[in-house]
């Protein structure tokens, strides 16, 4: 039967959305709790809806019983403090999942690309429902840095990166694309980040504000292109030999693919 899937994010992965007024917003982002997890780079998360509506943001399959990334549960103490973060989530009206704040800490292009990754949204996920794709909102203007999006972690002959400004509004099949930030920047970088399930109402919103599945590069001298491929190569041989050393086979191939 197959999933429900947006035709908007079919031909690169993505869509860019026309640009929010972040400055009309408080900073909200500064007020919820935030609890230490580690994905793709220095990171910590503060949840606004959550597997029970707890402050936590494991995978929603981990819980009992275990399910699917929808359904979220909106965490009171946070929505009171974020509300506007909060409307922009539920927005769509398509169904969500987990939705959070990332904090990210400034890194560079070649930690962007070591960090690269494939998220796990449809684990437990009905066949013949809506494939789960993720929002990124950037609250923070993070200007000179980018997202950075790949079919194949390895290979840069496709690469798209895309730019941060505050209020910059993406939308990623983050289960078919590699994806990881470039932060050059000395302050900590905040986005909203909602699971949504594909469907009509993720496409009439896609379609409201204009989203693009092209847009122009942010330029990168080629110089730190090749040095941050090069970089790549070297972290991930590194890191399929540890694991190879302690005959973790599977682990091993994993960071080789």
């Amino acid at each position: 039967m197959g999933y429900i899937k947006c035709a908007a994010l079919e031909e690169t992965g993505y869509v860019v959305l026309d640009q929010y007024d972040q400055a009309k917003d408080p900073k909200e982002w500064l007020d919820i709790e935030y609890v230490d997890w580690k994905s793709s780079g220095e990171t910590r998360f503060a949840p606004l809806a959550s597997a029970k509506g707890e402050i936590e943001v494991n995978g929603f399959w981990n819980h009992q019983p275990p399910r699917t990334d929808k359904d979220g549960v909106w965490i009171p103490s946070q929505v009171e403090k974020a509300p506007n973060l909060v409307r922009r989530a539920q927005e769509p009206g398509a169904n969500v999942g987990r939705c959070r704040v990332i904090e990210l800490q400034p890194n560079n292009y070649a930690d962007a690309l070591y960090n690269l990754h494939q998220d796990d949204n449809n684990r437990l996920n009905p066949d013949g429902t809506g494939w789960i794709v993720r929002g990124f909102f950037n609250l923070t203007n993070d200007d000179t840095s980018y997202f950075v999006l790949r079919d194949n972690q390895t290979d840069p002959s496709v690469e798209y990166r895309l730019a941060l400004p505050a209020g910059a509004q993406l939308i990623v099949d983050t289960q078919r694309i590699w994806h990881a930030t470039c932060l050059n920047s000395p302050q900590p970088r905040y986005c909203l980040i909602t699971s949504w399930e594909s469907g009509p109402e993720l496409d009439a919103y896609i379609a409201k504000y204009n989203g693009k599945s092209r847009v122009p590069n942010v330029e990168v001298s080629q110089d730190i292109l090749d040095a941050g491929q090069e970089e790549q190569s070297r972290r991930l041989a590194a890191r399929a030999a540890y694991y190879a050393a302690k005959g973790q086979a599977e682990k091993a191939a994993m960071s080789e693919a």
